[in-house]
């Protein structure tokens, strides 16, 4: 192909090589990875996340329970020193957010296990484009590539 036949077909793609990804006109795709050694080894780390997190979340909750139940009637002072209602209220709200916050995170790798196991896994839920290894690698539950969660504050 000659030069002038190579700037035409530039042309007719839409200007330049790059022009689809600036101007977000790629393709939706509708199949993730399907390297198996690669999903496998995601699945893997996945797997090991949500075990961890799903221990931490049952423990802070079996700390929250613990607090309320080793705390007498009479342990509750709304005095200026206790500063209303004492350090074990403050305690156990922590724990139980936390223990929410663990729940939050087993229920996004879920999400990312169900993606592996439908061959959707690594599509960014937002503009279709493949989320680079590198991301997944580091953040294996991520729903967006880098260039859409730059582009505002969201979902990972």
């Amino acid at each position: 192909m000659d030069k002038a036949a190579g700037h035409a077909a530039i042309s007719r793609v839409g200007g330049s090589p790059l022009s689809s990804r600036r101007l977000g006109t790629a393709p939706r795709r509708t199949e993730g990875y399907s390297e198996e050694r690669f999903l496998a080894h995601q699945q893997s780390a996945l797997q090991s996340e949500r075990a961890t997190y799903l221990e931490q979340a049952q423990s802070l909750r079996a700390e929250a329970e613990s607090l309320v139940e080793e705390m007498e009637p009479g342990d509750i002072q709304f005095d200026d020193e206790s500063g209303e209602g004492g350090t074990v209220t403050v305690d156990r709200e922590r724990d139980l957010a936390l223990s929410a916050q663990a729940m939050a995170a087993v229920e996004e790798i879920d999400h990312a296990l169900a993606k592996i196991t439908n061959r959707t896994y690594g599509i960014c839920e937002s503009c279709g484009r493949l989320i680079p290894k590198q991301r997944l690698e580091a953040l294996p539950f991520a729903r967006l590539c880098i260039d859409c969660k730059s582009g505002g504050l969201s979902r990972r």
